[in-house]
């Protein structure tokens, strides 16, 4: 019998390793959602690698500061994504009669998936501010190739055309429409029950 080679593992520090965990599933289930969210929110705290083991070209100071604007801006918008996600989870499109019965434990899931979407309206706000930034003037002609899809998010966010906000708050209203129709039916299922 041969002995085991040794692993060599190595301790994720920056920014651009967390990121790296972060991936998405064709089927995203809710722990999937979870587990980048814990990525992402890593990543968003941990410090930036050297420019030299960054995810584009960097050259010179003034790429690596429209760098880490952008890079900080994807991230939020990632997690805006994921918490998305998780919350469509949770979310009840409809107040279907039959669902009376389940009425506390969809309301349950209705209180998850508010908490989810109010989470990725703050990061929204978080992604703006970081967009702002790397449109700023001085950065209109600085080119960074390799995260082009970044740079075309800021972009479409200063154009309005990427608007997460908006996105989110109809998908509040149509939430609170859903659990006013549940809260309604209690009376009604009730009603119905106690008259047999």
């Amino acid at each position: 019998m041969t002995a085991a080679l040794p692993a060599n593992g190595y301790f994720v520090t920056y920014k651009e390793q967390y990121y790296r965990l972060f991936h998405v599933h064709l089927i995203q289930y809710p722990n999937d959602s979870m587990e980048n969210i814990y990525w992402l929110e890593k990543a968003i705290k941990a410090p930036f690698a050297n420019p030299l083991f960054a995810l584009a070209l960097i050259e010179n100071e003034i790429q690596w500061e429209k760098y880490r604007y952008l890079f900080n801006m994807h991230l939020h918008i990632k997690l805006i994504e994921q918490y998305l996600s998780l919350g469509n989870k949770y979310n009840k499109r409809n107040a279907y009669f039959y669902n009376a019965p389940f009425r506390d434990q969809v309301l349950e899931s209705l209180d998850i998936a508010e908490s989810c979407y109010r989470t990725a309206l703050l990061y929204w706000d978080e992604a703006v501010s970081w967009a702002n930034k790397a449109n700023e003037r001085r950065f209109r002609w600085i080119e960074l190739p390799r995260v082009q899809f970044w740079q075309d998010e800021a972009f479409r966010i200063e154009r309005g055309t990427l608007n997460y906000a908006r996105t989110i708050r109809r998908e509040l209203e149509s939430l609170q429409r859903v659990r006013e129709r549940f809260q309604a039916m209690e009376t009604y299922y009730l009603i119905e029950n106690t008259s047999e």
